[in-house]
């Protein structure tokens, strides 16, 4: 039996805009083992958020499938959980109840709701701040918040949206550290976005990288470095090559996408 928890098989998406298609994905294959920490990059527009939304059954593809525990995927369901760019809290709900949105969904009672949230602020770095609101929050802060929002209804797959984008460096930094304490004290499936290199090599077990639109798998690498993994690991000369490794693959595919888009606008 194959051990791939989640499974596209030949998945593509074609979008119809004013009279015009646009294909978004054409004829992807890939699978994502039981725990597995892997990073989508590619060119921008080449279909790395659309790929993201296929899996957490938001948008249906045009063609093929995607499953998870050998099931199709038809729509959203609590086993898939997705983080987006922006955090997207709700500010008039305090930390601990932006934390228990899902839960209340779920039928869980306030006092339930209370404990898990306490649990995940604990897991995230931020014990204290159940009383907090959004607006009290440093943009770090609030994505750790996020972040335990996605964990509280306790998904098998963690898909992100490049949560750290909107981030100054150094926060950026941290929180990708954050991040995979956090994936190793949960052992979540994450299928993680990112249009950083250095960021995909530092957080994954693999590396897809797509072609420019429409995206289709130009090759998948292994990291071979050692986890756990620290800010130092960025220094080393494994580290640097492996980033070489996907910047050679990719980048005549961002130079592909940059044409494109010049010929568009003359």
């Amino acid at each position: 039996m194959n051990s791939a928890k989640l499974r596209l098989e030949n998945l593509g998406k074609t979008f119809r805009r004013k009279g015009s298609e646009v294909e978004a994905l054409h004829g992807l294959d890939l699978e994502v083992p039981v725990g597995e920490f892997v990073s989508v990059v590619g060119a921008s527009g080449c279909g790395k958020s659309t790929l993201l939304r296929l899996v957490d059954g938001l948008i249906p593809p045009t063609t093929g499938t995607v499953t998870l525990h050998g099931r199709r995927v038809s729509g959203s369901g609590p086993d898939r959980a997705l983080v987006f760019q922006q955090d997207r809290l709700l500010p008039w709900r305090t930390v601990e109840r932006n934390i228990g949105l899902g839960l209340e969904f779920q039928g869980l009672s306030k006092k339930e709701c209370a404990e898990k949230a306490a649990e995940l602020l604990d897991l995230v770095g931020l014990p204290g701040f159940a009383g907090a609101y959004p607006h009290e929050l440093s943009g770090g802060m609030r994505q750790r918040v996020n972040i335990a929002r996605a964990l509280a209804v306790d998904p098998d797959v963690l898909l992100m949206d490049e949560p750290f984008a909107a981030l100054d460096g150094q926060t950026r930094e941290l929180m990708q550290g954050e991040l995979l304490r956090i994936w190793q004290r949960r052992s979540k499936t994450v299928l993680f976005v990112t249009h950083q290199v250095d960021e995909a090599v530092y957080l994954s077990d693999r590396i897809v990288v797509l072609t420019a639109r429409p995206g289709r798998v130009k090759a998948v690498l292994d990291v071979a470095l050692p986890r756990p993994r620290t800010l130092a690991t960025k220094h080393s000369p494994e580290f640097g090559w492996h980033v070489e490794q996907v910047w050679s693959l990719i980048e005549g595919e961002v130079r592909q996408s940059m044409e494109r888009e010049l010929r568009h606008e003359h």
